[in-house]
């Protein structure tokens, strides 16, 4: 007896597509799209964008920045692109900035006047010259500290001679004094070490002074980037669970009698629509009203911004749970189908994990979900503090991929139609 109901559950479970999906299928999708993601991590290591401006243009200057260019960790621009049949032109330290506000970068560097005459020094003491300058956004930051060590190393590599007179001068100041031909012998040394085999060790060669543009301004710097990611996520959830509406009334018999009178299927899913779409925007109203009273999110000052890209994200969000329910043909399908796909959603549209800790290859698939655009407003409203002109991508992204999704539920929901 007790075999015969355990095969007679796998029999449920072998005929159940949506049990079946949520124990084998889901897990595998799943774990290949982490795997995916970080497996990869050692071969394929991204590419850190850096702006270098050079306000030296020294010998040594020049120097420094043909060796950060042989950097493999680095993806380094020097100049910006300008109109067609117009030549480039260098980065200015007010461009750079610039950059690294509107999140084009998350790290620039800025080489001042003087860095030439002496670039590096040996132990804690500074070399009294120009500090280099890293502009960073703290909302990546992995990038500013990978750079710094790649700028150390990079010294080291570039200025061996200077390196090897500024430890003989600290070692005539806090140490025992050499002969002139100790001194000759070293520096001689140091002239025939090949570049690329210097490497940065102990404290760092260089002065380096890292300011953070966008983050010293925040209250609660994370919670903001907490917020977009998180709420995203747990929208289209809700949107999914609430969609599900239109499966029970169908089972029922409600929907029948609804679409007997003069209700059409059109009206009906617009009407669910407009109500999906508020219910959405209350929630995200909830969760940063919240936000703002516990954790310190800047919800009043940025309140128009918020208003744009919130209707833009629960309008899509809301889409998306009709499509969801008008695919499935029961409520266990709906389960299946709405985990897999908005988990994997989360997974590379930044929900789950920064985007910026992706491989650009990711990245840029991260752009087919809504989460990756979501997510993108709300840190140009929160975090970077541009105007509302600056949002018409992202709400013109979601806006347009809601009707899309609209459409989509449409044209499935014809079973539903009353001939």
């Amino acid at each position: 007896m007790i075999l015969a109901v355990a095969w007679n559950r796998f029999l449920n479970l072998k005929h159940d597509r949506a049990a079946f999906v949520l124990a084998f299928v889901l897990p595998v999708v799943f774990f290949s799209v982490f795997a995916s993601i970080f497996g990869g991590a050692r071969s394929a290591t991204r590419r850190v964008p850096l702006i270098v401006v050079d306000e030296d243009e020294s010998a040594g200057s020049r120097q420094f920045v043909s060796a950060l260019q042989a950097e493999t960790g680095l993806a380094l621009r020097t100049s910006r692109a300008r109109a067609a049949g117009e030549p480039s032109l260098p980065f200015s330290r007010g461009a750079a900035e610039a950059a690294v506000r509107e999140g084009d970068v998350s790290v620039a560097l800025v080489i001042p006047k003087g860095f030439g005459e002496h670039p590096v020094h040996a132990g804690p003491v500074s070399s009294g010259g120009p500090r280099l300058v890293l502009l960073s956004d703290s909302a990546d930051p992995i990038a500013p500290q990978l750079v710094l060590g790649i700028l150390q190393k990079a010294g080291s590599a570039a200025f061996p001679e200077a390196l090897a007179r500024s430890g003989l001068e600290a070692m005539d100041r806090w140490g025992a004094s050499l002969t002139a031909e100790q001194k000759a012998a070293i520096e001689e040394h140091a002239r025939r070490v090949p570049p690329a085999s210097a490497t940065a060790s102990g404290g760092g060669v260089l002065d380096i002074e890292v300011r953070d543009l966008l983050g010293r301004t925040k209250k609660n710097p994370i919670s903001a980037v907490l917020a977009a990611g998180l709420g995203v996520m747990f929208l289209l959830f809700s949107a999914a669970g609430a969609g599900g509406a239109l499966i029970e009334e169908a089972e029922s018999g409600t929907l029948d009698r609804v679409l007997s009178t003069r209700v059409s299927m059109t009206r009906l899913l617009v009407g669910k629509l407009v109500y999906l779409t508020a219910v959405a925007f209350a929630q995200l109203v909830v969760m940063f009203v919240w936000g703002q009273i516990v954790f310190g999110v800047e919800l009043t000052a940025h309140l128009a911004g918020f208003v744009l890209i919130s209707l833009a994200t629960a309008l899509a969000a809301s889409t998306f749970g009709l499509v969801l329910a008008a695919i499935s043909r029961s409520r266990m399908q709906l389960v299946a189908i709405a985990n897999l796909l908005i988990l994997v959603m989360s997974a590379l549209g930044g929900s789950m994990v920064p985007r910026y800790m992706l491989s650009e290859k990711i990245q840029r698939l991260g752009l087919l979900t809504l989460n990756a655009w979501a997510i993108d407003g709300f840190l140009k409203v929160f975090w970077r503090e541009e105007p509302l002109s600056s949002l018409w991508p992202q709400v013109a992204v979601l806006i347009g991929t809601s009707a899309l999704l609209f459409a989509a539920a449409r044209r499935l929901a014809r079973r539903w139609d009353v001939t």
